[in-house]
């Protein structure tokens, strides 16, 4: 069974409009196996949340923004749902459930994807007309064959960023118990004035472009706005190429996944790449704070 990675029209935040849909297939489809049998009243499942577990050393922080669920049953493909959902399965007794965590690519509500760098959670569960099997919790981790090229979480003093010649702004880390920080002791900081009005920084060292999917994830809560994008080097050329750039969050941390795959692929012949954050002051403000943590880059090992 391969599951579906973009399920445009398959995330259910209005129950009522899912029933809806559900009967128009019934009465549509009422040949089909899948909705064959004598069975009317339909079992409900409900999961609540989707956590994440890591190896903090190996794997970095356990922050996540998990949104949806794709779920299989016996696998067969029964949709993707935003959480918290609950949803109806016309099945009764005993069967093998695997729900997929879901995010939102580039932080876009119409892009979400299964995310492929987390496990499923598999379980058997007994359905019962009329009645909801609850998970409230589910946990989830990376998967086995996940790596890491790059990760930063401002926590040692050596930060693997470098400001660029240009840039009059700099990196700071909060201070130990400050409110400004996400989590641990330290988030990174950077502030814009009049004085220090352009801002940009590159990861201390390049990695190979692999022949898989590589994602950026990071938390930022920012006044200002900021360009997220990669340098690609080849033997005799470079590209800068911004990919998003990150709206200011109103005070609030968010986190995003990022998907680097098509740009370190967009031209031929390169081989390495460095992630860069760029941005000016926005006009007609006077000072604009930037707080950034826990950069991973999360790709897949190959042979």
């Amino acid at each position: 069974m391969v599951i579906p990675t973009y399920v445009p029209f398959m995330i259910r935040r209005n129950f009522n409009s899912y029933i809806v849909v559900l009967l128009l297939l019934l009465i549509t489809v009422s040949s089909c196996e899948k909705f064959s049998g004598d069975q009317t009243v339909p079992a409900y499942l409900r999961i609540d949340s989707i956590y994440l577990i890591t190896n903090y050393y190996l794997q970095g922080s356990t922050s996540q923004h998990i949104t949806d669920a794709w779920v299989t049953i016996d696998n067969d493909f029964l949709g993707a749902f935003e959480l918290p959902a609950r949803f109806p399965v016309l099945k009764t007794g005993k069967h093998k459930i695997q729900v997929w965590p879901g995010i939102k690519k580039n932080g876009i509500a119409a892009t979400r994807v299964n995310y492929s760098f987390y496990s499923p959670i598999e379980t058997e569960v007994t359905l019962a007309a009329d009645s909801t099997t609850i998970f409230h919790n589910l946990k989830t981790t990376y998967q086995s064959a996940t790596s890491f090229p790059w990760k930063e979480d401002f926590e040692n003093v050596a930060v693997t960023l470098d400001t660029t010649s240009g840039s009059s702004a700099y990196i700071q880390r909060t201070l130990p118990g400050s409110t400004l920080t996400f989590e641990g002791n330290h988030s990174g900081m950077v502030v814009l004035d009049s004085a220090h009005d352009f801002f940009e920084c590159i990861t201390h060292s390049g990695y190979t472009i692999p022949t898989a999917p590589v994602y950026l994830e990071m938390n930022f809560n920012t006044t200002n706005s900021l360009s997220v994008g990669v340098f690609t080097y080849g033997n005799s050329s470079l590209y800068q190429t911004p990919i998003i750039t990150l709206n200011p969050t109103r005070g609030v941390w968010k986190k995003i996944y990022i998907d680097l795959t098509t740009t370190l692929n967009a031209y031929a012949g390169m081989k390495t790449y460095r992630v860069y954050l760029h941005t000016f002051k926005d006009s007609g403000v006077k000072q604009s704070t930037i707080l950034i943590d826990n950069f991973k880059v999360v790709t897949r090992q190959t042979k």
